[in-house]
């Protein structure tokens, strides 16, 4: 093992050499000087692991009341048993370290936009950005809030203080990879990084808005056509919160005015960033009168960006009064997702906007004031330093108004400018930092409820199940009380008409407990039904969600290897809506053999997107080729305006229903198409580009649809070869080339609990260790690993890999 050891590392440092020497992806100014990262004693071979290569050397901690035991299994998840939370969250705190700590080093530096520091140039945009949209005074906002919760804080504490004891343990041999490669140390954490890391993942989650784009579109097309392309309620929903299911009548929502559209006219803004919008997840829970066992069964499977280091760490947390296990995000105390003895959690994505957009009336040309209400009011002006490893620092100026920054200026009329505010950078209530903690406690749903009553941002769906039979989901988060079409686009910042300044009642949001159809489901659909009586806008899924409530609907007798089959189904409705219409409307006369004989292939296909068919590539091509044809209108004016796109749904229900719509016709050609036309032109332009790849003979959907997982630093060599799993946007397993299911679980609560679970990479981010990627091929074949809840620290069902002792100082 040790002469394998030394050709790993030879090689490896020759292979390094030749990587600094013929790249620099990172545009790091300058290059780590090679001497040092290369040095046998102290350089990046330092930091190589093999299997079994761990001892049970213990370490003192200051500030520890007891000792902590950490137990890790087989698949090196830590099990940390302390005698109270205060010590179990120090221990926490140190784990992560230890496994994870330029992961957290690069979340906060990129949420405080301070990744310039370090790899220079290349991101001093990127940090401008990340300043400007104010993810620092968003993290300050809630360690403000955080601090009149003193107990809560002085947990917060105990886990900084965890990950500075690991911190202070190395010297600079010791350091993780990406450090020696980038050549900088590590800086002490703090519980305002721990802020930066949950904001970095707020925004995420709920920085999406379209509000230039629905003011430009309007504008561009109309009202009528505008109403018609965009309703707000899809034609085809199945919302999370059915009006069957819900109180409906014993709630009462203010009587706000319909809002109006604010200025209108085109604005001519280079957009912000935003979030992939197909990002989003998948939960549902069935009651126990739909299992086999007679147990309530939860399923979770978030959907977001897919990296190495992954995005979660999975861990066991075990105190006199606790006992969870799930998934932590490094950087957060607790546990995100997962269960404890008594109940089981997952979320996934509301959707809703709580970000909006105000035109500032300014009062001078200097922009010094603005009119509000009739009253001058002073922008504050900040001059921000971006400090830029290898170059001068930049000056950047940030000017503020009572909405929030200033961020757009609108290219053609530089006195026009934008305001945004965003409700998730606001200060939020003292429960938010603990509201994680007391669900991890949870014994039942009425505590869930009460610690889920302190989350804020960004808004999710909750599902429950209980050891208990409960079953539930509520939609949760702080949902901003808004008149109709309040901004669903820009508005006019003159006057406080357009301001909101009340939140939807806790009391007051979407939920149902134990409904008659036996469970609950959320995939980022619609929050609640037509009759829920507060107004809400944002980005909302049409057929995941539906598959899920119909396969749930009509099965009872589950079992927990069904519903993993269920989490990792291919099926798209998108696929079995469109296509027999996009087959109908084809003219085949137009077509050559091959084509007809592609035509057959597509017309025997099940809508699944298994990885090893063909019909899915071919329908894949075609439905992008369609889009860009149909909707061309679109395409040519987004290379200079920002704009809407028509939903799916919608290009379906034209398929189905509207034969005479005049976007049917190609804007290149001087004629007018027909439906049949269009169609069958975007079926001869997708196998045109397919056919030089499905020539060759082992082409299939997973060539095509291939899953890359990269470093988060883009550092080719320690990213994953690409994954070829089936999967498809519109099913529930819902891949995509650089994200998917970043978690899956499937819990059920019966006597004995049993879970199981698996994600897209490992728990190491040592790309030097055999733990750092050795998840992701179960993950793409739809495996999963038992879970080890261990009941104590005797408990040995499963192998130990070793123990490490905290001990007091």
């Amino acid at each position: 093992m040790r002469y394998f050891q030394l050709l790993f590392t030879l090689l490896l440092t020759l292979g390094l050499v030749w990587f600094l020497n013929t790249s620099n992806p990172l545009g790091i100014e300058p290059l780590p000087p090679l001497g040092k990262l290369l040095n046998p004693y102290g350089g990046f071979w330092q930091n190589a692991e093999a299997f079994g290569e761990y001892d049970s050397k213990g370490l003192s901690l200051p500030g520890l009341s007891g000792p902590v035991n950490i137990i890790y299994d087989s698949r090196m998840v830590p099990h940390i048993f302390a005698e109270n939370l205060k010590d179990a969250l120090m221990a926490q705190g140190y784990v992560v370290a230890k496994h994870r700590l330029w992961q957290m080093d690069l979340a906060a530096r990129s949420g405080a936009g301070r990744l310039s520091e370090v790899m220079g140039e290349r991101t001093a945009e990127y940090d401008r950005f990340q300043r400007r949209r104010g993810l620092y005074r968003g993290a300050e906002a809630s360690l403000k809030a955080w601090a009149r919760a003193p107990d809560t804080m002085a947990l917060l504490q105990a886990y900084t203080d965890g990950v500075n004891a690991y911190i202070s343990t190395l010297k600079p041999k010791d350091y993780p990879v990406e450090f020696k490669i980038l050549d900088y140390a590590p800086e002490p954490w703090s519980p305002i990084k721990t802020g930066l890391v949950q904001k970095l993942n707020t925004a995420l989650l709920c920085f999406r808005e379209t509000d230039v784009e629905a003011t430009n579109t309007l504008a561009w097309l109309g009202e009528d056509v505008f109403r018609s392309l965009f309703p707000e309620r899809p034609q085809f929903e199945s919302s999370i919160v059915p009006d069957s299911c819900q109180w409906v009548d014993s709630l009462q929502a203010p009587s706000l005015s319909a809002v109006p559209p604010g200025p209108m006219g085109f604005w001519d803004v280079d957009l912000m960033p935003k979030p992939d919008r197909d990002l989003g997840s998948n939960n549902w829970a069935v009651s126990g009168k739909k299992t086999s066992s007679g147990s309530p069964i939860l399923c979770n499977d978030p959907h977001l960006p897919l990296s190495l280091p992954s995005l979660w760490m999975e861990m066991q947390i075990h105190t006199p009064d606790m006992n969870v296990y799930g998934v932590t995000l490094p950087g957060l105390p607790g546990i995100v997702l997962g269960f404890n003895e008594y109940v089981a959690w997952g979320w996934t994505n509301a959707g809703h906007d709580v970000l909006d957009w105000y035109e500032v009336d300014w009062t001078d040309p200097a922009k010094t004031h603005y009119l509000f209400d009739g009253q001058q009011k002073a922008a504050t002006v900040v001059v921000d330093t971006i400090k830029i490893r290898g170059s001068k620092p930049v000056l950047d100026t940030l000017v503020f108004t009572h909405w929030g920054p200033i961020v757009y200026q609108d290219a053609k009329h530089p006195k026009r400018n934008l305001a945004m505010r965003w409700a998730a950078v606001e200060e939020p209530g003292a429960s938010e930092l603990g509201f994680l903690l007391g669900i991890n406690a949870a014994r039942n749903y009425d505590e869930f409820q009460k610690a889920s009553s302190g989350f804020h941002f960004p808004g999710q769906n909750m599902a429950f199940a209980a050891r208990d039979g409960d079953i539930a989901l509520t939609v949760t988060g702080r949902f901003p009380i808004k008149g109709r079409e309040q901004g669903r686009f820009i508005q006019k910042g003159d006057n406080s008409a357009s301001f909101w300044s009340e939140f939807i009642p806790f009391t007051d949001l979407p939920r149902m407990k134990n409904p008659k159809r036996g469970f609950v489901s959320s995939a980022n659909q619609l929050s609640a039904g037509p009759n829920y009586p507060y107004y809400y806008n944002g980005d909302f899924n049409v057929y995941r969600g539906r598959y899920a409530d119909r396969r749930l609907a009509e099965r009872n007798n589950f079992t927990i290897y069904a519903m993993m089959d269920l989490q990792t189904s291919n099926f798209s409705i998108l696929a079995e809506e469109a296509l027999p219409e996009m087959l109908r409307l084809l003219d085949t006369s137009r077509l050559t053999a091959i084509e007809q004989g592609l035509v057959q292939l597509l017309g025997t296909w099940d809508y699944q997107f298994h990885s090893f068919k063909i019909p899915p590539v071919i329908f894949d091509e075609w439905w992008h080729a369609l889009d860009t044809t149909l909707w061309d209108e679109f395409h040519t004016i987004r290379d200079t305006l920002a704009v809407m796109q028509p939903e799916r749904w919608r290009t379906v229900q034209l398929l189905k229903e509207d034969p005479m719509n005049g976007f049917w016709d190609i804007l290149a050609t001087p004629e007018r198409e027909t439906p049949q036309q269009t169609v069958t032109e975007a079926f001869r332009r997708a196998i045109r580009l397919l056919r030089p790849r499905l020539d060759e003979a082992d082409y299939n959907w997973g060539k095509h649809h291939a899953v890359q997982i990269n470093h988060l630093a883009r550092l080719e060599a320690f990213s994953a070869p690409p994954l070829y799993p089936g999967g498809y946007a519109e099913a529930l397993n819902a891949t995509r080339p650089n994200n998917g299911p970043s978690w899956r679980m499937v819990v059920e609560m019966g006597p004995e609990i049993k879970a199981y679970g698996v994600y897209p990479g490992g728990q190491s981010g040592n790309p030097g260790s055999p733990y750092y990627d050795n998840f992701l091929e179960p993950w793409a074949k739809g495996l999963y690993f038992p879970l080890f809840f261990m009941s104590s620290e005797k408990d040995r069902k499963q192998d130990i890999l070793y123990e490490e002792v905290l001990s007091p100082l």
